[in-house]
């Protein structure tokens, strides 16, 4: 049985081996969980899974290993016994439901008939009263609506009167390949940190407070230091404007996360690629802006920079004087780009789309050469990957 579940796992790379999977079999073994299907869940979860990224592949294997029920033989009785069935329920049940499947004919009429249909039933059914599947009044399956019975599956819209959820995906997107929530984001920022206490004294030092009170015999001696923050200096260019308006949402987001993960740190816009000039506020980018060597002049070689962009352009935006489609630049990209790479020490570009589609513009590929190569997507592995060069 759990065989199965091992090769979903697989199937959804999920870095799991034969060992973790007797480990599993051990607990089981030993009743670590009996007759709760969350229990397992978490169980599995914390056994086979050793990585968050990875819970949301997790969770489409385990849903993908529990759902399915019509493509499932006669031994499905084997896989779902009574004892089962019955525990949860009556676990998930408040002294009102309890009632009102006892008024119905109780839940030994629930799981006789759940039983029943799963025999009965030959082929994926959706809609109707009566066989398991998706909509429909039946009390078995998914996305319909019934007062009391089994949910199977996690298709539809939920009325909140299943009596067993059989898949609940809590990770959805926690996934090394996917395009980031904040959340995701901030997982991914953790990997550029280096942490020194600076300012005040005004966080309380457990371990110094006991030591002092001790040799003060017992007289309380409260100590404080100064809070643990994060000294990493980022400095951040956006580009907008163009096609990089379908990326918006997942700009606000990266931004959202740096804000709450860096103290220092400093942003500014660009539009295609970095010329004499950056802004700081979009809506008065012609009236107010930031001479690019100003910027080089004023954040120094200890920032570490990030530009955020599709990289999406004519190549003579990049290459030539003039190139820029807003304005005339009397120097190249190209030059200002080699700029920053001879002031920061450490520099990386962040692009939205994903990396096999990088080399259908000839401009992303001049941008990688100019990075030496250290573009990355905007995926929980490609943005942690990005922060592990930028922390070296």
């Amino acid at each position: 049985m759990l065989l199965n579940l091992f090769n979903e796992m697989r199937a959804a790379h999920v870095p799991v081996s034969v060992r973790e999977l007797l480990d599993l079999i051990n607990a089981l073994e030993h009743n670590v969980v009996f007759a709760d299907m969350d229990e397992f869940y978490y169980l599995a979860r914390a056994i086979l899974v050793k990585d968050e990224r990875h819970f949301d592949k997790f969770d489409r294997a385990f849903g993908a290993y529990f759902n399915g029920l019509q493509d499932l033989d006669p031994h499905l009785q084997a896989m779902i016994p009574d004892d089962w069935l019955r525990k949860e329920f009556e676990r998930s049940l408040s002294a009102e439901e309890r009632a009102q499947i006892q008024s119905l004919g109780g839940l030994d009429k629930l799981i006789e008939a759940f039983k029943q249909r799963l025999a009965e039933q030959k082929e994926r059914h959706a809609g109707g009263n009566k066989w398991i599947g998706t909509g429909g009044t039946s009390p078995f399956g998914s996305g319909g609506y019934h007062p009391e019975g089994i949910r199977v599956g996690d298709a539809g819209e939920r009325q909140g009167k299943a009596v067993k959820v059989w898949e609940q995906r809590e990770y959805r997107n926690l996934d090394d390949q996917v395009e980031l929530g904040t959340r995701n984001v901030k997982i991914a920022l953790r990997r550029l940190r280096k942490f020194a206490r600076q300012g005040a004294a005004d966080e309380l030092d457990i371990d110094s407070t006991i030591d002092h009170t001790a040799r003060d015999g017992g007289l309380l001696n409260i100590q404080l230091r100064p809070e643990r923050r994060n000294t990493i200096k980022l400095l951040l260019l956006f580009d907008i404007g163009g096609s990089m308006d379908a990326h918006v949402k997942v700009c606000e987001e990266l931004f959202s996360a740096c804000k709450t993960e860096f103290k220092h740190l400093q942003y500014f816009y660009f539009h295609n690629f970095v010329y004499e000039s950056v802004w700081k506020d979009n809506l008065r980018r012609n009236a107010q802006r930031t001479s690019t060597q100003d910027l080089l002049n004023t954040y120094g070689p200890d920032y570490k920079v990030v530009f955020i962009g599709d990289a999406s352009m004519a190549p003579y935006e990049i290459t030539q004087p003039g190139g820029s489609v807003e304005h005339w630049n009397e120097e190249p990209g190209y030059l200002w780009m080699q700029r920053f790479r001879q002031h920061y020490k450490k520099l990386i570009w962040i692009n939205p789309y994903p990396r096999d589609t990088w080399g259908y513009t000839a401009s992303t590929q001049i941008v990688r050469e100019l990075l030496d190569d250290h573009m990355y997507p905007l995926t929980l592995e490609g943005l942690e990957d990005g922060m592990r060069f930028l922390a070296k």
